[in-house]
């Protein structure tokens, strides 16, 4: 019988990483996505990235934004609509549910974070 501990840890931590970030629509979508990719920042485990995406739910109190986004490069993450939590709730301020928006996201550990949002470029 083959052992199946290193791909199932891996597999265990994705499920509970993505259990905890996405909305239940979008997990399904996420599980075949990558942990990461070759242009990500490990800097004490952070990785970095950035994308473009279209605002579906704002939640200034919880300081969460809820984005329809495309690939976020230096991740390697593809297109889907995920739960992220914000730096800052002033990042929210000047957004509404609709808007297109370009941003940036910090992964420090399991969490994935906003750390800049800014109106898409026309």
């Amino acid at each position: 019988m083959k052992s199946s501990s290193h791909c199932g840890r891996a597999g265990l931590l994705a499920a509970a990483l993505l259990s905890t970030l996405l909305p239940l629509p979008a997990r399904s979508q996420a599980a075949s996505a990558p942990a990461h990719g070759a242009h990500s920042t490990h800097a004490a485990g952070m990785m970095e990235g950035q994308g473009e995406g279209e605002v579906r739910k704002i939640d200034r109190a919880g300081k969460k934004l809820t984005l329809k986004h495309g690939e976020i490069s230096g991740m390697d993450m593809p297109p889907m609509t995920m739960v992220f939590a914000v730096k800052e709730a002033a990042l929210l301020d000047r957004f509404k549910v609709g808007d297109q928006v370009r941003f940036k996201v910090q992964q420090v550990g399991a969490s994935l974070l906003v750390t800049e949002l800014l109106p898409a470029r026309r």
